[in-house]
């Protein structure tokens, strides 16, 4: 399942294919079980940040290396904290007037 704005994607369902696997075995990283999801963010360095602040919730395969997304492991992410995900994915992909309108809204 993907949701998209104005046909974007911004997040996404995705789970960890046999190709993941041995890239995060190399790393001396365990494969994460349970659902993920997949989150744009607005450049490299805040899914860096996001993966450094909670490891154990965010992170990342070879296959997202340079992109500007993030993995989420679902059942580990506070309710607040994923709220927050979604709606910075969808600021960064959204048309710059409907994220403007959205923001006044919010704050009026």
């Amino acid at each position: 399942m993907s949701w998209r704005v104005r046909d974007k994607l911004f997040v996404w369902e995705r789970s960890l294919r046999p190709s993941d696997l041995a890239p995060l075995a190399d790393r001396g990283l365990e494969a994460p079980d349970g659902e993920i999801l997949g989150a744009r963010v607005e450049h490299e360095g805040a899914k860096l940040a996001l993966i450094e602040s909670a490891p154990e919730t965010f992170f990342t395969i070879p296959h997202f290396d340079g992109y500007s997304a993030v993995l989420a492991r679902l059942e580990r992410i506070d309710p607040a904290a994923l709220e927050e995900l979604v709606v910075e994915a969808w600021l960064v992909r959204a048309p710059k007037r409907l994220a403007s309108a959205y923001l006044a809204a919010r704050e009026g």
